[in-house]
């Protein structure tokens, strides 16, 4: 049976789930849905998730739990207070946002970067620049469909 090494081209199903406190949480799921393509080691999955993935042969069913750092340890100065205006100025101006929406704004250079906005003022926001997962246990469920 062909085994999941870097470079191979996988289908398969996931599920990937915050696992607090016993309970999980699902983020993604394609069971019950068209499965996944993607070549390990060109960045379609975080390294975390790849990594996992190594070594399993085709058919097989695997989960694993990750640690709180497989998405990076939470920065708490990641978390920025921005005035309302700053914020309206880099922000889609076109959108209404809310306390758990995910903000994309202008980066210098014409890139583009996003946060969660977690307190929304009249005179102020804080937006959340940490990777939603990061700091977070996880649970991460794999059925190897195929594997060039």
């Amino acid at each position: 049976m062909p085994r999941i090494a870097a470079g191979s081209h996988v289908t398969l199903h996931y599920r990937l789930a915050v696992a607090d406190d016993g309970a999980e949480r699902e983020v993604v799921s394609t069971f019950g849905a068209s499965p996944a393509t993607m070549q390990v080691g060109a960045g379609q999955f975080a390294p975390s998730l790849e990594t996992c993935l190594l070594g399993l042969e085709e058919g097989a069913r695997a989960t694993f739990d990750l640690p709180d750092d497989a998405f990076g340890k939470r920065n708490p100065l990641l978390v920025q207070a921005l005035s309302r205006a700053a914020f309206d100025a880099n922000a889609a101006a076109e959108r209404e946002y809310a306390p758990g929406d995910v903000v994309e704004f202008n980066a210098p250079g014409g890139g583009r970067f996003a946060g969660v906005l977690t307190e929304h003022g009249e005179q102020r926001v804080v937006v959340d620049f940490n990777h939603p997962l990061a700091g977070r246990p996880l649970r991460f469920s794999v059925h190897v469909i195929g594997v060039l």
